[in-house]
């Protein structure tokens, strides 16, 4: 018996729907397509579809994302960090409310339960039309210290798979790994892991136009925000895999129609209506993003910083405010687009002789990040900036000044920062010395929201 199967994936969309109806229109007609030439086929997202940094999964927790996976009827997606570390514990727990696909994630429980969260499923057994029984694993990149804090518990990715596989490779005649781990976790479990015959990566971004095997197990990935979309063909023997070839496709080569501009359009525009309905505060005057000015968004945003983390002192860089914040009303969407970061606070507790080097650590690396372009680790902006404190100072002998006073070395102080300056490795203090406490319930455009509310109440008669 011989069931030729076809796989196609897609990985790391990132809510960038500018390409989405393409996409959609490529997987519906490419399935139909290959059923009709007598094929099974399987189609997988390998997750990070969503990202906050998008005006309407912003405004729906991603719900109006599930809703577009739904269009393709995957047969299963697991989760990335987007997902996992994006939303608060509740909205995750709903993220999934309208899903007509089931979310294989094995490597992740409920803190609180210890259970698999209700929304998915450890693997999945899929019988294809020819009686082949595919066995599905799914895992996301294990961040202990940051998954906890959102309520979930992540696994070593060996300790699940030394858990999963064996379970598995008993009841099917082959197995595919949703894998959000990285290229190079990827490479070694298919070394360590030959009962993973197929491993559809993503996290790191990479590209395997022509897939990669390894052994008898192929390694396939379809790039970063939809500009690829991928395909593997497996023949199957007797319940052995006798080929495997592993393809992708360029969504810009794909043809477009008149009306997906208006459809692309459409999702930014439906999410910034919904945000601008909740009006968040009433400015008296216009805050500028720049360092430069007297009423300054930088000083509004160390100032919600040090609220949030209950400091008197704090840092943050310029390059965080995207736009200017014009006197008037405010609204969720104005925010938005200030602060699209999916970065979080972060209270940083250091002696003073730690302190003082991180604030020269500081002025050292001023001039090469100013202009530095930074991507990823929760930055959604364009460039760094500038490192403007509060409560601190440096002057031009090199000494620093806490309120006015000369840093005690032997002192304890507190700071607020950012999770993504301790991520980045400019201020390796933060990491080495600093005790710190993330908190990954909020990002900084809510606390900023919720300074701005309490300091600007909006004029109650407008709402």
């Amino acid at each position: 018996m011989q069931d030729n199967i076809s796989i196609l994936h897609t990985n790391d969309i990132h809510s960038h729907l500018e390409q989405w109806p393409q996409i959609r229109r490529y997987l519906q007609t490419q399935k139909r397509h290959l059923i009709r030439e007598g094929r099974s086929v399987l189609t997988f997202d390998i997750g990070d579809a969503l990202d906050r940094q998008h005006p309407l999964t912003e405004a729906t927790m991603g719900q109006a994302n599930v809703a577009l996976l739904n269009e393709i009827g995957y047969d299963a997606v697991t989760i990335g960090n987007n997902e996992g570390l994006g939303l608060a514990h509740d909205d995750m727990n709903h993220l999934y409310d309208h899903a007509n696909f089931p979310v294989v994630l094995g490597n992740i429980t409920d803190r609180q339960t210890g259970e698999v969260p209700d929304w998915a499923v450890t693997h999945k057994i899929i019988t294809t039309p020819k009686g082949t029984r595919v066995g599905v694993l799914g895992l996301t990149a294990p961040f202990i210290l940051t998954f906890p804090l959102l309520g979930w518990m992540p696994e070593k990715v060996t300790d699940a798979l030394d858990r999963l596989v064996p379970e598995l490779t008993d009841q099917v005649d082959f197995v595919v790994l949703l894998s959000h781990l990285g290229l190079p976790t990827d490479r070694y479990l298919a070394t360590h892991y030959p009962d993973l015959n197929v491993i559809i990566g993503a996290h790191t971004h990479h590209l395997l136009a022509n897939g990669e095997q390894h052994g008898d197990t192929m390694l396939a990935a379809a790039g970063r925000y939809g500009d690829h979309i991928g395909r593997i063909d497996l023949t199957i023997e007797d319940g052995n895999i006798s080929v495997m070839r592993a393809t992708t496709v360029v969504t810009d080569d794909l043809p477009t129609l008149p009306e997906d501009r208006v459809e692309i359009a459409g999702y930014q525009t439906s999410g910034e209506q919904q945000l601008a309905k909740r009006v968040v505060a009433e400015l008296p005057i216009t805050y500028t993003n720049g360092i430069q000015g007297e009423h300054r968004l930088i000083d509004l945003g160390l100032a919600a910083l040090k609220e949030r983390t209950h400091t008197d002192i704090a840092m943050l860089s310029t390059g965080l405010f995207l736009t200017d914040l014009p006197a008037g009303i405010v609204t969720a969407n104005d925010l938005h687009a200030l602060l699209p970061h999916a970065v979080h606070p972060m209270r940083s507790t250091l002696k003073g002789r730690d302190l003082w080097r991180l604030a020269h650590e500081v002025e050292k690396t001023r001039n090469f990040l100013r202009p530095n372009r930074l991507r990823g680790m929760g930055f959604r902006g364009d460039t760094w900036g500038e490192v403007v404190w509060s409560g601190l100072r440096i002057d031009s002998d090199g000494d620093v000044f806490i309120h006015d006073q000369p840093i005690d070395l032997d002192a304890t102080y507190t700071i607020g920062a950012l999770d993504h300056y301790m991520f980045i490795p400019y201020f390796p203090t933060l990491e080495i010395a600093g005790q710190n406490v993330m908190s990954y319930d909020t990002v900084i455009r809510e606390d900023c929201a919720a300074y701005l509310a309490e300091t600007f109440l909006p004029n109650k008669e407008e709402n």
